[in-house]
């Protein structure tokens, strides 16, 4: 067994033919840096060649697998006009959500607690997304005036009915329940067992991974449990409009709480994210991950320099007074030939 500390953050492991990466960024739930996304895609580029049997990642926080990018940063970039630090940060990032897509060894992600943003990234790409029943998964972006990106204009365009723009709109929170119904995940284990994943594939070398994993599973899937599937009819009804006016149309004719709720979430967030969000889903329907991946990079260039993305920054994460000041969208409308302006 071969152990390095790459970073302060990032540790890579070989235990014969399986190999490990753990975050440690554990104060700052593993939000992810620039040179966190540098590391993990080095290790992986590097142990293409090797041969592995399944890579497996995992957290050293009790708390997150990943809480996401490290967005305030990006929005300290911004501000400072430093606009080659975050298209550094986005494309490397982005380069290693393909990477993990298209990586010839299983990949497996282990996910004990929390798991936004780029953390959905890190993990949706791979071949098995392991949840246990302190995961919390969720595409918060539109709370903070950006968008639903790595990749999730691929991954939530294609999960079944409307639960996509349910997901990407709102930032809904996942449990473990939640994932499973959505495909998210794709296995529950139990917090306390999550841990033995690597050991069990080392242990098991002529084993199928998925095996392993099924073994590992405590009785019936909790899926039952699932708030998705409770709302799922109203979900496909509301969100299954062409545009917000009409989602928003369809959820003040739905009865019930789940709907006056949601339609109050949707009244909290930034109609320029919405707007982008919405469309984004749309037109990655049809598309490849790479050319999603290509269209989010560019959208990342002119998103972070909005007034709402600054905003929603600093209501979330820098005062934490929870109330941003949202403007006009800068991407309303379509070109002479229909394509809508955040193409451009």
């Amino acid at each position: 067994m071969t152990t390095a500390r790459l970073t302060q953050t990032v540790r890579a492991e070989r235990r014969g033919d399986i190999g490990v990466i753990t975050l440690d960024r554990v104060k700052a739930l593993n939000a992810l840096t620039t040179e966190m996304v540098e590391t993990l895609d080095t290790v992986l580029a590097e142990w293409e060649k090797a041969g592995l049997r399944a890579v497996v990642l995992d957290s050293a926080s009790p708390k997150a697998f990943c809480a996401g990018g490290d967005i305030r940063a990006v929005q300290e970039n911004s501000l400072a006009g430093d606009a080659e630090a975050s298209e550094q940060f986005f494309s490397t990032e982005y380069r290693l959500n393909a990477r993990i897509a298209e990586y010839p060894a299983p990949f497996v992600s282990l996910i004990d607690g929390i798991c936004m943003g780029g953390g959905m990234g890190l993990s949706i790409h791979g071949t098995f997304r392991v949840v246990t029943d302190k995961a919390m998964l969720a595409m918060p972006e539109t709370a903070i005036g950006f968008f639903p990106d790595v990749g999730a204009s691929y991954f939530l365009s294609r999960l079944p009915g409307a639960l996509g723009p349910y997901l990407g709109l709102t930032g809904a929170r996942m449990s473990a329940a939640d994932a499973l119904y959505a495909g998210l995940a794709t296995h529950y284990i139990d917090s306390g067992t999550i841990g033995l994943v690597p050991a069990a594939l080392v242990d098991h070398p002529t084993r199928p991974v998925d095996e392993i994993l099924r073994s590992l599973t405590p009785g019936p899937s909790p899926v039952a449990a699932s708030t998705l599937a409770v709302h799922r009819s109203e979900i496909d009804w509301c969100f299954g409009a062409d545009t917000l006016a009409e989602i928003d149309q369809r959820l003040a004719a739905t009865r019930g709480e789940w709907a006056a709720d949601t339609r109050s979430v949707l009244a909290r967030l930034s109609p320029q994210s919405l707007q982008l969000t919405l469309e984004l889903l749309a037109w990655g329907r049809q598309r490849s991950l790479r050319e999603c991946l290509d269209a989010e990079l560019v959208l990342t260039r002119d998103a972070i320099r909005t007034p709402d993305f600054i905003e929603g920054i600093r209501a979330a994460l820098v005062d934490k007074d929870r109330n941003p000041q949202w403007a006009a969208s800068r991407f309303l409308g379509h070109d002479a030939d229909g394509r809508p302006r955040w193409m451009q």
